[in-house]
């Protein structure tokens, strides 16, 4: 699949963005040419040598602060997408086999998530554990998993009807072995098209909150807290707002793109696009790389 994905110019330009932007959490912190946390009476000033982006109502380096910032928007969007995954998949897998009981109580679970606001549930219990960005993070993931439980669900049940999985039961395999030699390998390209998706809704949410206050102690930098203090500044510096915008937008136009990559080298439009390659590589005499490199 990752061959694939690679093959295609969106799936291309979608992994090397995320692949920035990763860098850039990793580094940004590093790489941060002033202190981002260090104030001065050099306040709202134009972007020159010393400022590339100017600084902002405390004196404090703009630049700087995007890239400190950035490890805590990416890790926050993570812990979204992986808490989601791990509450959403694994129950939805599961719910075609351990019966009515458990398969009630999983739907109606996730019916109460989707119906719970996810702003005033994480600010309620963030008020509760404390304000921190893991907290809401994690919360924040729970109420997003039903994406992930219906979508492992249908997937599931797609393939439990099939005849190998019927017999694989009837040979009296257990639902673990099922689930790993059958289903997941079945389950795999729908949910990471989800997971795709819920980066970028992740990165939404990590900003939405922060640009509240929530979730970060000040004076920590976030892409969300840079886009808040600059909007209150405006008539002094119009295009401040600009750059964590932009950063937020391509990131999740990325991983939007990225799950509209995977979707479409995945199941039957993955099979007629291997089916198209093959037809034109052997109109050009030459084999195709992705059909002979396999997933």
């Amino acid at each position: 699949m990752v061959r694939r994905v690679l093959s295609l110019t969106s799936g291309r330009i979608a992994v090397v963005i995320l692949t920035l932007i990763a860098l850039l959490a990793v580094l940004g912190p590093l790489l941060a040419p002033q202190n981002p946390l260090a104030t001065s009476d050099n306040t709202l000033a134009a972007a020159s040598g010393s400022h590339w982006l100017g600084t902002d109502y405390l004196g404090r380096d703009t630049f700087s602060r995007l890239l400190d910032g950035s490890r805590v928007s990416v890790l926050g969007s993570l812990e979204v997408a992986v808490m989601a995954l791990v509450v959403g998949a694994i129950p939805g897998i599961l719910s075609v086999y351990l019966g009515r009981t458990f398969e009630w109580l999983t739907l109606r679970l996730a019916d109460t998530l989707v119906a719970l606001p996810f702003l005033l549930f994480a600010v309620a219990v963030i008020a509760l554990l404390g304000n921190g960005i893991t907290q809401a993070m994690l919360v924040t993931g729970a109420l997003v998993s039903p994406l992930f439980y219906r979508v492992a669900r249908a997937a599931t049940l797609a393939v439990a009807r099939s005849p190998y999985v019927e017999a694989a039961l009837v040979a009296g395999a257990s639902t673990g072995w099922i689930v790993r030699r059958h289903v997941w390998v079945k389950v795999l390209p729908p949910i990471a098209v989800a997971l795709a998706q819920t980066i970028g809704v992740g990165f939404i949410i990590v900003s939405s909150l922060t640009f509240l206050g929530i979730g970060v102690q000040p004076p920590a930098p976030t892409w969300g807290g840079l886009l808040a203090s600059d909007l209150g500044y405006l008539n002094y510096q119009p295009w401040a707002p600009l750059a964590p915008a932009v950063l937020i937008m391509i990131t999740v136009w990325a991983s939007n793109l990225l799950a509209d990559a995977i979707r479409d080298v995945s199941g039957e439009a993955g099979r007629a696009f291997v089916n198209t390659r093959k037809a034109r590589a052997n109109r050009l005499g030459k084999p195709d790389p992705v059909s002979t490199g396999g997933a």
